[in-house]
């Protein structure tokens, strides 16, 4: 029975000193044992098979002072439990799970209460019951729960890189599926307008990457979308969601396009006999190709939830882009005199000036990604991100210019959107080459579906829970219209005009400055290269887009990549 603290008074004679001694923590008294609340041991919950010190137990508090006397509890409540007989219950649970012997080896001796008598060698019935060593801690199941990420409450959480990984980062998203049309954009803009206009991009696109984190900083926003909200409100948050999907349909559209001009090419060099098998001939078919390997390899990969699931396909498509540049350059000497086109009338301007823009445009495009590296950043300044920038758009440029300058040197006039299109079909490395980037357009397309998806999911249903259904129904939808608009069209080099001339123009020449003039307190001189990049980003976007679309009208584009190999 629990025995109250009062219930038994104190020795005559001792009340004064009880209260001149309760003033101090540490004051000596006698009543320890008197003011204690006992309760009988409940469940008898059996103890671990400790081999204890044969000397009597005692609590750091209960140490005897100098005098001989023991301390005063520290709170006048103090709660021991009677010893009931633990022997019944020795093989009886403990708070929902057995104990276990190797639960002893971190029990620290503190966390046991033992009888006050103890047999040679032995505790006759001494309690060791561990106290609450059970019981998990709310955060410990949290942080142990397959549905619970630290990185998405704790800023410390998040993985960090240095500047050498964020530098891959940023390199790997400028050099993308876009490369593959760096020839046609020097063929469509001319040799010598084409290099100087590549520069010049890429120094803006450097700028307005790095006026992206400066935006964020001046709003207090930590997204793109975020910052475009702030600054025009609903309105901004429909411009960026709109421009985000463009382009990431519009990459969708291009892989399956590469698929169609890239897969067939190789069955039929590995195994010519292909064209003249039932059924198997459909290898050989560019629009059977496009429509069997995406809804058999992209669609399933693209129901996945967790884009982190994909991420070493940024893995194969750096060793994709680099086995393509290098066939470029070493194949380009080697292609017939028929292949061949003329340079003469465009070495030095071209009347396809705006649609180059768009090609290139489409390459470089890495801003919705921007923010994500330099908070990936171990030290985070702009200083750093600033060299990170520098350094990804360098490689980039000189990885176009070696891709262009191969790829327009080589075939001028003739050169097509795909550039890989121009070799023979039994150049074994152009096929490897081939065989690389559409299994990498493959493993890539679920990458941009993600992005649509996200982006669908975000602004129609901002705080509904996940959906399988709706989730499934997006996917659906994104990756057979992709791969519809594919069959119909095959000139990848207009896709390219296109979706560089509409969503990469406002993500790289409007959007950026147009939050800057907005957000910065710089004079309105100091405003004049901003307003003048978002001119450039209107005058592109409106003459692009009335080009690229007569252009697909008067279906002006190579025909040749269409059919099959």
């Amino acid at each position: 029975m629990p025995l109250e603290e009062g219930e038994h008074d104190p020795p005559t004679g001792q009340n004064d000193q009880h209260d001149h001694e309760s003033a101090s923590l540490l004051s000596p008294t006698d009543q320890e044992e008197e003011g204690l609340i006992v309760h009988p041991d409940p469940a008898g919950s059996p103890g671990p098979p400790l081999n204890r010190p044969r000397s009597k137990r005692q609590s750091s508090i209960s140490q005897p002072t100098l005098d001989g006397h023991r301390r005063t509890p520290r709170t006048t409540n103090r709660v021991r439990f009677v010893e009931e007989s633990a022997e019944e219950e020795d093989d009886q649970l403990s708070n929902g799970r057995a104990y276990s012997p190797d639960d002893a080896q971190w029990l620290d001796e503190e966390d046991y209460e033992f009888n006050e008598h103890l047999e040679s060698g032995n505790r006759s019935g001494g309690q060791s019951v561990p106290l609450l060593t059970n019981i998990e801690a709310p955060s410990v199941t949290l942080a142990t729960s397959e549905d619970f990420f630290p990185e998405d409450h704790l800023e410390d959480a998040r993985p960090r890189s240095g500047m050498k990984m964020a530098f891959m980062n940023m390199a790997n998203s400028i050099i993308g599926a876009g490369i593959i049309g760096q020839p046609y954009a020097l063929r469509q803009a001319g040799l010598t307008m084409g290099i100087l206009l590549l520069t010049a991009l890429t120094v803006t696109v450097d700028w307005t990457i790095r006026l992206i984190v400066i935006n964020s900083k001046l709003s207090g926003a930590d997204s793109f979308q975020a910052t475009m909200q702030y600054c025009f409100g609903r309105s901004g948050l429909i411009a960026i969601s709109i421009a985000q999907w463009a382009f990431a349909f519009g990459g969708m559209v291009a892989f399956c396009i590469i698929v169609g001009d890239t897969i067939p090419h190789v069955f039929a060099a590995l195994f010519p006999s292909l064209r003249n098998m039932s059924f198997l001939w459909l290898l050989t078919d560019r629009r059977a190709v496009i429509v069997l390997f995406v809804l058999c390899v992209s669609y399933p990969l693209s129901l996945y939830r967790d884009i982190a699931k994909l991420a070493k396909a940024s893995a194969l498509a750096l060793v994709s882009m680099i086995v393509i540049v290098v066939t470029v350059i070493t194949q380009g000497f080697r292609v017939p005199s028929e292949s061949r086109g003329e340079y003469k009338s465009i070495l030095i301007v071209n009347s396809g000036f705006f649609q180059a823009v768009g090609v290139i445009s489409f390459a470089f495009v890495c801003h919705h990604n921007s923010l994500l590296i330099y908070g990936s950043l171990k030290k985070p300044t702009l200083d750093r991100f600033a060299k990170v920038t520098h350094y990804s758009t360098v490689v980039s440029l000189c990885m176009c210019l070696a891709m262009g300058l191969a790829g327009f040197l080589s075939f001028g006039s003739k050169t097509q959107g795909n550039v890989l299109n121009n070799f023979p079909a039994d150049n074994i490395l152009v096929n490897i080459a081939r065989l690389c980037f559409g299994l990498n357009m493959l493993t890539t397309l679920p990458l941009e579906a993600f992005v649509c998806r996200s982006v669908m999911t975000t602004y129609y249903f901002p705080d509904e829970p996940f959906n399988p259904n709706r989730h499934l129904i997006f996917t659906t939808t994104l990756v057979v219209t992709s791969m519809v608009l594919a069959l119909v069209t095959c000139d990848l080099g207009s896709v390219f005009e296109l979706i560089g001339a509409t969503s990469a123009a406002a993500l790289a020449y409007i959007f950026p400055p147009l939050c800057w003039i907005k957000l910065s307190s710089a004079t309105r001189k100091e405003k004049i290269p901003a307003y003048l990049c978002v001119g450039f980003g209107l005058v592109v976007m409106g003459v692009s887009v009335v080009q690229a679309v007569a252009k697909i009208i008067r279906s002006d584009g190579e025909g040749s990549s269409c059919g099959a190999p």
